[in-house]
C-alpha cells in the first residue's frame, strides 16, 4: 500500500513526525479533520499521447516561483512518486523537521535551476538508495528500453501544496509550478478540493484509476495529545500493518511459488498418467466454470445499468 511505502520512505530519509493518509472522498471537511495538511499527492493515469502545452489546462505557469521555491524537473522515469513527495517536503522545511541530510540537499540545490535540481535528485545517493529499497523485488531483468506509447498504461505522481500565500501544483514534467490562486495554509483543504475535482473531470466518466494521499502530521501525536488510547492503538496497528506490507513488497516469492508447484505436480505424477490427466482436466473444468460465472455476473451488471 502506497501510504505505508511513502511514510516509511520519508522516515528513512530522516523526516520526523509526518505520515500519509488516503483521501477516500473529495471532501474538504474530511481533509480539514487531518490538519495540519502539508500537501496532497495525486496519482493518475498519464495521457502519453498528450502534446506539451504553452499554457496549462487549469491555472497558470509561475516561472518566477520555479526560482524561489524547490521545483525540480523530472529527469528519470520511475521516481516520480518520490519526487512528488520531496516537492512538498523541501518546500515545508519551516514547518516539518526534514532532518539534516535533506536540509543539506535543500541548501545545496537552492540556487540551481529546475533541470539541475532534477539531475541532483537523480544523482543523490541517499535519495536513490532509499527509493530503491522500496522497489518491488523481481527475478526478471528487462533490458529492453522503449518509450511509452498511447496504448501503454503509464501512471504519474504530482503534488499540491500552499506556498507563499498561493496554491501550487508541482509536476516535474511541466516547465514551471502551476499556480491555482491565493491560498493560506489553513485554507488549503477548501482551495485544493475544487482543483482536484476539475482535474479528475478531464477524464472519461469510467476512468477510476486515481489515488489521493494527504501528507499530514503523524496522527499518533494527535492521539496522545487528545489522550485517546483507542485512536493511538489503531494508529500503532496501522504502522505494524504497513511494516508487514513493505516487507512483503521487497520479498521475491518466485522461488517459494516454484517449490509449491513442484510439490503439487510431484504428488500427482506418482499417481500415474491417468491420475495426472484427471487432475489437469478437473482444473480446466473449474477454470471454465469460473469464467462462465464471471461472464454471467458482468452481463447481470450491464442489465441493471440504466
Amino acid at each position: 500500500m502506497l501510504l505505508g511505502v511513502f511514510t516509511y520512505l520519508i522516515n528513512k530519509l530522516g523526516v520526523k513526525n509526518v505520515q500519509f493518509e488516503e483521501l477516500v472522498s473529495l471532501d474538504a471537511e474530511f481533509l480539514r479533520q487531518r490538519s495540519p495538511v502539508f500537501g496532497v499527492i495525486f496519482l493518475f493515469k498519464y495521457p502519453t499521447g498528450e502534446k506539451p502545452r504553452e499554457v496549462p489546462q487549469d491555472g497558470s505557469f509561475d516561472h518566477e516561483a520555479a526560482e524561489n521555491q524547490f521545483f525540480a524537473a523530472q529527469t528519470i522515469q520511475n521516481a516520480c512518486g518520490t519526487q512528488a513527495v520531496l516537492s512538498v517536503l523541501l518546500n515545508k522545511a519551516d514547518s516539518i523537521d526534514i532532518g539534516p541530510k535533506l536540509q543539506d540537499f535543500r541548501e545545496f540545490t537552492g540556487a540551481f535551476p529546475a533541470d539541475l535540481r532534477g539531475e541532483a535528485l537523480s544523482n543523490s545517493e541517499l535519495i536513490r538508495d532509499v527509493h530503491n529499497s522500496f522497489a518491488r523485488a523481481s527475478p526478471f531483468a528487462d533490458e529492453a528500453q522503449r518509450l511509452a506509447t498511447e496504448e501503454d498504461d503509464v501512471y504519474h505522481f504530482i503534488a499540491y501544496t500552499a506556498l507563499n500565500g498561493k496554491l501550487y501544483e508541482l509536476d516535474g514534467l511541466q516547465p514551471a509550478p502551476i499556480m491555482h490562486g491565493s491560498c493560506l495554509p489553513d485554507q488549503f483543504p477548501d482551495k485544493v478540493i475544487p482543483v482536484l475535482r476539475r482535474r479528475i473531470e478531464r477524464y472519461p466518466a469510467q476512468e477510476i484509476r486515481f489515488n489521493l494521499m494527504a501528507m499530514v502530521q503523524d496522527l499518533r501525536i494527535r492521539a496522545r495529545e487528545a489522550g485517546d488510547q483507542s485512536w493511538l492503538y489503531q494508529e500503532e496497528q496501522k504502522r505494524s500493518a504497513w511494516q508487514w506490507e513493505n516487507a512483503l513488497r521487497r520479498h521475491n516469492f518466485i522461488g517459494f511459488v516454484e517449490d509449491i508447484l513442484k510439490g503439487v505436480v510431484s504428488s500427482k505424477v506418482v499417481e500415474g498418467d491417468a491420475g495426472y490427466v484427471e487432475w489437469i482436466e478437473e482444473a480446466k473444468a473449474k477454470t471454465k466454470a469460473r469464467m462462465e460465472d464471471r461472464g454471467k455476473s458482468k452481463a447481470e451488471r450491464n442489465d441493471d445499468e440504466p
